[in-house]
């Protein structure tokens, strides 16, 4: 059973980074597309940022596109989300999630992975 647990989240002020980890155990992780979503008080969950199996395509929403990066390393069994310039509306719980993918495919909405973990707050301060 593949197992996915995020790291990194925090408090932090606005302007600051952050980096994020989704560290995954059980099925082989490189054959695996990646994503991070995030999901705000009150909000349906919407897309951060996807990765795919290889590293060499991706893709993010437009709110975070010039400030967030995606990257992975395939033997470590983790994917990484840097976060920086972080503005309040930032702050949200963010999930990372998994599929079985062919190589450079990525994946952006959430009824398309199979497996999430259990998110890691991120909070930021005006």
């Amino acid at each position: 059973q593949v197992q996915l647990v995020e790291s990194g989240g925090g408090l932090v002020q606005a302007g600051g980074s952050l980096r994020l980890s989704c560290a995954a155990s059980g099925r082989t992780f490189s054959n695996s597309a990646v994503g991070w979503f995030r999901q705000a008080p009150g909000k349906e969950r919407e897309f951060v940022a996807a990765i795919s199996r290889s590293g060499k395509s991706t893709g993010y929403a437009d709110s975070v596109k010039g400030r967030f990066t995606i990257s992975r390393d395939n033997a470590k069994n983790t994917v990484f989300l840097q976060m920086t310039s972080l503005k309040p509306e930032d702050t949200a719980v963010y999930y990372c999630a998994q599929r079985a993918a062919l190589y450079s495919v990525y994946y952006t909405r959430p009824n398309q992975y199979d497996v999430w973990g259990q998110g890691t707050q991120v909070t930021v301060s005006s």
